[in-house]
Order: C-alpha cells, then structure tokens, then sequence
C-alpha cells in the first residue's frame, strides 16, 4: 500500500479493511514524512505495532 492510500483509509468514515501479514489491522495513525503507520493488531488496543506502510495490504474484496 501506498501513504496516499494508507492516509485516505485512516481518515475514512467507513470501515476498510487492511491486513499485515495476514492479520486484520486498523489503523491509528499515519505519518506520511517517514512512510509508517501505526496499527492495532487484531481487536486488542495493547498490540499496537509501527511499520511500514508498504507492509499493510487492503481487501480487495
């Protein structure tokens, strides 16, 4: 995934879906300047992990 599009699901109203690695993610914020966001794993507001958005994949479905 690109920032531009990782920055339009984050600011989205809808619900999209975004997964890394395999797993389902929501993200939490962008930071375009350096290409990361910040995602919360699954359902669990402890396991939150800060990576490169190039790593997240979006449903096509």
């Amino acid at each position: 995934m690109d920032i531009k599009r990782a920055k339009q699901i984050y600011e989205s109203s809808g619900t999209i879906g975004v997964h890394l690695e395999g797993e389902p993610v929501w993200i939490e914020s962008v930071d375009e300047a350096n290409g990361m966001a910040t995602v919360q794993v699954g359902g669990t507001p402890q396991n939150t992990h800060t990576v490169s958005v190039d790593r997240l994949v979006e449903d096509k479905g």
